[in-house]
């Protein structure tokens, strides 16, 4: 990387969250947008400890507001060189609390506080059989990778939207529609001859084509990570783990 592409740093949101530790009105404006870019993820991260339940979307947005209060980083270490590391360990923080404070609710206002390893399932009556936890257990958080998978799913979800608005008229977004399958590389020779002739190109202008899309969508992804890390020697990490939490079984985040 070169010296431009590493000044290029200096003014990312995450190291102007990190320098002004959110107390500038760069730094809270820079938080706000890493927040925007990563709501999905965390929804889905929440969604998932709190199953069955539908206040995923209340606790996410509660979850952002909190963030977005003035001090809530004070705390950050300069060296913590990602915005996802920290907003993994910030979310398990938040729901540890709500679980915390359910449960003293629960226990003030005089009822009996249910177990939390009480399933259905676990047959001690017929009542418990059907009944769902209304705290869930701090400990039964959804593995890492899961969070990580749906961080890579949000990142290039965001890319290939901005890649299709790049598409200004019928037949650009046309010649889309059919490239972007390519993205992923394939040795199937006679359906790529196919697209290409749908597209009225040779094989080599189709190869070339293919060659500079992903191109355009592997630097869109670099510059949706780079707002979120601290350096370039975080963004080259980054990007080779979104490749691994995509490709990843999906066993390994259930």
């Amino acid at each position: 990387m070169n010296d431009r592409s590493a000044n290029a740093f200096r003014t990312t949101h995450w190291t102007q969250v990190l320098a002004a530790r959110g107390e500038s009105a760069e730094a809270k404006h820079a938080l706000r947008d890493l927040c925007e870019a990563y709501y999905a993820p965390v929804e889905a991260f929440v969604g998932r400890y709190r199953v069955g339940h539908d206040d995923a979307g209340d606790l996410t947005h509660q979850f952002f507001a909190k963030l977005l209060e003035g001090n809530s980083l004070k705390g950050v270490e300069r060296t913590r060189g990602r915005f996802r590391t920290y907003l993994l360990g910030a979310v398990k923080h938040f729901l540890s609390d709500q679980a915390d404070r359910t449960l003293a609710e629960k226990r003030g206002s005089g009822q009996s506080p249910q177990s939390l390893h009480a399933f259905p399932g676990h047959h001690r009556s017929e009542r418990q059989e059907h009944t769902r936890l209304d705290v869930a257990d701090p400990r039964g958080f959804p593995p890492d990778a899961f969070f990580d998978r749906q961080w890579a799913l949000a990142i290039v979800e965001k890319a290939m939207s901005v890649l299709q608005g790049e598409s200004h008229d019928p037949d650009e977004t046309h010649r889309f529609k059919v490239l972007r399958r390519w993205l992923i590389p394939s040795d199937d020779g006679a359906i790529a001859a196919e697209a290409a002739c749908s597209l009225d190109m040779s094989d080599g202008a189709f190869k070339v084509a293919v060659h500079r899309l992903r191109k355009r969508f592997r630097q869109l992804v670099k510059d949706q990570i780079a707002s979120s890390v601290d350096g370039p020697r975080a963004l080259e990490a980054e990007l080779d783990y979104l490749i691994r939490a995509l490709t990843a079984s999906e066993s390994s985040h259930d």
